[in-house]
This record gives C-alpha cells, sequence and structure tokens, in this order.
C-alpha cells in the first residue's frame, strides 16, 4: 500500500513544527520574525545550524537572523553577500524540489565568493548518504502569490547545516524544509506588512502631531497676535464672508468676534474704497483703505491678504492681516495739508490753487482764445486748429471734440452784463493799507491781521468755494457756478467783512480790500486765469479814490 512507504514521524515533532509555525506568525517585528525562523529550524527540524540570509533593497542579501552556534552568529550575522554570488549558487548544484544542495565535491569552487559562511572540515563520508562539513542546503524563500521556482520574487535564502542523525536529508526531511521555507516566506512577508503598517503609522502620527502643533502654533499666533487678523471665504456665494477673527482686529473695530461673523469685509470698508478691497481679495497682496468701526467711524489699516489654495479645490479662503495705520495715515495728510496750504492762515497755498483750477480746465479750442478755430481742412473734413500752444493734431475720421467728451466745460458770461450764463468766478483779493501795520505795529501785527482776514473770506463763501492765500497780502477765491451780479455781490459782501476792525496786538486796526473778477474757461491756464483777475483787480484798485481803499 501508498501508505506503507510514508516515513514515520512522530507526533510530537508536527506539534512542535506547528508550533514554531505559530510562533512565526505571530512575532511581534521583522526581527523577531527573522530570528523565529532560524530558532525553528534548529528546534523542528532537526539541524544544527540555520541562517536566514534576507534580500535587501538593493538586491544583495544580508545575513539577518542565525540560529545554532553563538561563535558563527557573532561573526557572521549582518555581514552581506552579493545577488550575483548568491544567483551562483542556487543555479548550481542539485535541485531538491526547490531546495538546492552543493556537495562538498562541487562547493570548493564557492570557497573565495563574499557569500557569508561558516562549516569545518572533516573526514571523507563513510556511507553514500552521510553529511559532509562541507556540503550546502540552501531553501529559496520566495513571496506569497508567487509560483515559487527562481521566476518568483525572491526574499532571502534559508541556509541549514549539520543534521542531527548525521545523514542527508530524505524525502520527508526535504519535503519539510521546503514546506517549513514556504511557510517562512509568508511570515517575513507579514511581518514586513506590519513593519511597513507600523513604520507609516508613525509617521502618520509623527505628522499629525506635527500638525497639531503647527495649527496650536497658528492658532496662538493668530489668536495673540498684536495686529488684526481675520480668516474669510474665498469663492462661491459666500465670498469674504469673515469666519473667525482676533482679539486685536475686534478691539481695533469695537465690534466682538460673533458680531464679526456676520459681515464681509465689503460690509465694513468705506465706499470709496470698495473698488481697492476687491481688487486686493481677487488677486491677493495689500492695500492701505478705510475700515468702519462700531461707532461710525473709519480708521485707516494695511490690509495684506493671503490666498491659501487647496491642491485639489483651488482657493478655499483668505488669510487677512489687518494693520492700523491711523496715526501713519494723520501724519502723512498733515505733510500734504503742510504742502499744499499756507502755514499762517492755514488756507491753501499758491500751489494747490492753481492744481485745483488747473483740475477744472481742459485745453479745448474756443474762438478768441488760443487754439482759436482757424479753418477747415477739405482733405480731413474736420475743423484744424492752430496749436496754441496746446499741440492739437486732429486726423481724418476723428473729431476734435471726442477727447472732451467726459469733461464738463467750464464756461463763462459773455458779455459785460449779467445774461444769466453761470461760470468758475475767480476773485482776486489785495488788502489795501497792510504794509502800513506792518511798518508800524510789526510782522506780528501784520500775521494777525492776514489770519482774520483768511478767517473772514472763508466764512463769507459757500462750502465748496476755495479761499487760497496766493502770497504776501493777496487772497483769491474761486467759487463756481455764478452769475456776473452774483460774482459782484459776493465781491461786495467780502469787502464790507474784511474793513471790519480787527484786533492785532491789543490794539483795532482796519485795512481795505481791492478785489478783481476774472472768469475761467476751458482753453486757458491757471496762470492765464489768474492773470486776467489780478489785472481787473489793480483797476479797480486804480479806480477808486485812494482815501476810498481802506476804511481808516
Amino acid at each position: 500500500m501508498e501508505t506503507e512507504s510514508e516515513p514515520y514521524v512522530r507526533l510530537a515533532s508536527l506539534r512542535q513544527l506547528h508550533q514554531v509555525m505559530a510562533d512565526m506568525n505571530t512575532a511581534r517585528s521583522l526581527a523577531d520574525t527573522l530570528q523565529t525562523v532560524a530558532d525553528g529550524v534548529v528546534s523542528a527540524l532537526g539541524y544544527e545550524l540555520a541562517c536566514v540570509n534576507l534580500v535587501r533593497q538593493d538586491g544583495d542579501l544580508v545575513v539577518a537572523a542565525f540560529s545554532g552556534n553563538p561563535a558563527a552568529e557573532a561573526l557572521i550575522t549582518g555581514r552581506v553577500g552579493s545577488r550575483e554570488s548568491w544567483e551562483r549558487r542556487l543555479n548550481m548544484g542539485e535541485a531538491w524540489g526547490d531546495l538546492i544542495f552543493i556537495p562538498h565535491t562541487e562547493g570548493w569552487v564557492l570557497d573565495d565568493d563574499d557569500v557569508p559562511q561558516w562549516f569545518t572540515e572533516g573526514p571523507a563520508p563513510r556511507f553514500e548518504d552521510e553529511w559532509h562539513p562541507a556540503d550546502r542546503l540552501f531553501a529559496p524563500m520566495y513571496a506569497p502569490g508567487s509560483q515559487g521556482g527562481p521566476h518568483g520574487e525572491l526574499l532571502g535564502v534559508l541556509s541549514v547545516d549539520r543534521p542531527r542523525n548525521g545523514r542527508r536529508p530524505g524525502a520527508w526531511g526535504r519535503e519539510a524544509l521546503q514546506m517549513y521555507a514556504f511557510q517562512a516566506a509568508i511570515a517575513i512577508s507579514n511581518a514586513r506588512l506590519r513593519s511597513n503598517m507600523q513604520r507609516a503609522l508613525v509617521r502618520l502620527e509623527r505628522e499629525q502631531q506635527a500638525l497639531r502643533a503647527s495649527e496650536e502654533s497658528f492658532r496662538q499666533a493668530f489668536e495673540y497676535a498684536p495686529s488684526g487678523m481675520a480668516i474669510a471665504e474665498m469663492g462661491g456665494d459666500q465670498h469674504g464672508r469673515i469666519l473667525r477673527t482676533n482679539d486685536a482686529l475686534c478691539r481695533l473695530l469695537g465690534r466682538p468676534a460673533a458680531a464679526m461673523r456676520r459681515y464681509s469685509f465689503s460690509d465694513l470698508v468705506h465706499p470709496e474704497d470698495i473698488g481697492t478691497l476687491l481688487r486686493t481679495s481677487a488677486e491677493g497682496g495689500r492695500a492701505e483703505l478705510r475700515l468702519g468701526r462700531r461707532d461710525g467711524t473709519y480708521v485707516w489699516v494695511s490690509l495684506r491678504n493671503s490666498v491659501v489654495a487647496d491642491a485639489a479645490d483651488g482657493p478655499r479662503f483668505l488669510l487677512t492681516h489687518v494693520e492700523d495705520i491711523e496715526e501713519r495715515k494723520r501724519r502723512e495728510l498733515q505733510l500734504a495739508h503742510r504742502a499744499s496750504h499756507d502755514s499762517l492762515t492755514g488756507l491753501p497755498n499758491s500751489a494747490e490753487l492753481r492744481a485745483r483750477l488747473s483740475a477744472r480746465l481742459c485745453q479745448r479750442p474756443h474762438s478768441g482764445h488760443p487754439g482759436e478755430l482757424e479753418s477747415v481742412d477739405a482733405a480731413y473734413g474736420h475743423p484744424v486748429y492752430d496749436s496754441g500752444g496746446h499741440g492739437f493734431d486732429f486726423r481724418p475720421g476723428t473729431d476734435p471734440y471726442d477727447a472732451y467728451d467726459h469733461h464738463v466745460h467750464t464756461v463763462a458770461p459773455e458779455s459785460e452784463h449779467d445774461d444769466g450764463t453761470k461760470g468758475l468766478a475767480v476773485l482776486f483779493c489785495d488788502l489795501d493799507g497792510f504794509k502800513s501795520i506792518n511798518d508800524r505795529f510789526g510782522h506780528n501785527a501784520g500775521d494777525a491781521v492776514l489770519i482774520e482776514v483768511a478767517r473772514r473770506l472763508s466764512r463769507g463763501v459757500r462750502d465748496g468755494d476755495t479761499v487760497a492765500r496766493l502770497g504776501g497780502d493777496e487772497f483769491v477765491i474761486l467759487a463756481d457756478g455764478l452769475g456776473r451780479a452774483d460774482a459782484q455781490d459776493l465781491a461786495v459782501r467780502l469787502r464790507n467783512e474784511i474793513i471790519q476792525p480787527i484786533r492785532a496786538e491789543g490794539r483795532a486796526v482796519r485795512v481795505g480790500a481791492s478785489f478783481g473778477i476774472g472768469w475761467a474757461h476751458c482753453g486757458m491756464t491757471a496762470d492765464e486765469v489768474l492773470k486776467s483777475a489780478d489785472e481787473r483787480m489793480y483797476v479797480e484798485k486804480r479806480s477808486r479814490p485812494k482815501q476810498h481803499r481802506r476804511a481808516g
């Protein structure tokens, strides 16, 4: 019977082999698994020495575990054999299934290769199947799922030596070692997977810890930043809605955090700055604008946006840094005011007057003034104007007035009589008798007179009119929307205000005033307008008797 040819195996040996395989699959780490594999060969398969050679990532094999001889273990554990040398060993000798046996009669050619090995010399075998110390037996271990053999993925090689019975393994011993190598490969693969998973879990935990630390650092930096910070949505129906603010921003705007979440920055920004905000939100970057406080006032801030993006979904939200620049803006406005206003009276100075006047005037030609219509060029089909100092150059198919369509032209009354036309009146005021006050009472008295005259002139005009000090005792008033009679009435009222007594250096003094009324209209320069009003002022001054130029 077939069963009678099967070898007898003690039940205790099978139990021991089963326990070793169980231990291989329950080891806690890859190193423990490898050592259990080596120890199991010695304890369950009847060999005195066992070595686990594990394939590294570079393809070479390292002695990862050894069992049976402490001296040999200390000598060769950790040493590396090249993949080339191992391939040579696995391709020579006798193939016992998946096992490779190289007898001592052939193994001498391997003595000088770089594979770590341990063996001793011994006498020649006394009988045919006696084990020689120089015999070599290898059990390749292939990854699960492969078909085994040289075409599978090699995980490592088990080297075994010195069978306890002193004989080369028989059929059962060979099959047991081959089955053991197969189970060892499964255990090693599983141990590698667990090891990789454990490393991944450790790496993930470290990354999560780093993320939590980073989030905590961000939270503290956000919450306790000395300047305002906010996070706002980006994109979608809720674009710009504030999600989170820090204490500094709440204090700056005088609004609690719960209330801030009901707004977007577009709800808080000054209406004149909404365009600046939208450009900053769309592009990221910085801008200076005004945000509304709870009490209805506005504060100047420097707003800097950073777009926080998600690799998959694109922009997600805006991180906004808000810095209070109210004091700096106040200083800048003060400097700008000083540059454009008279330091004594606080009125706009000559440069500011000319700038305001020039802003109302374009260089559109008008009859009787620079740029007067000279001819109509039949070739162009449109009027051609002389340069008049303004460089007009109209070409075929163009309308010379198109450039001014966006401009509301400044016009002037045409005749000396009031014809109902409203224009921009320019009143040139020169004080009469001011020099004698400076000479008699000193410059402090003269300064006091100039300050009071500036106050009276400012009080006597409408909101939106400009009162400027041109220099010395000369003042200019720009009053838009007046007819000739209106301008004359204004000059009379202002003159009557000025001639009232003025307290200067503890005494009452009086000055008079001469007014010249000019009219600004497009086609004139600011200097031309001022010169026209100045000339009319001198005509008016000379037309009055000297004793009537000031009232005392």
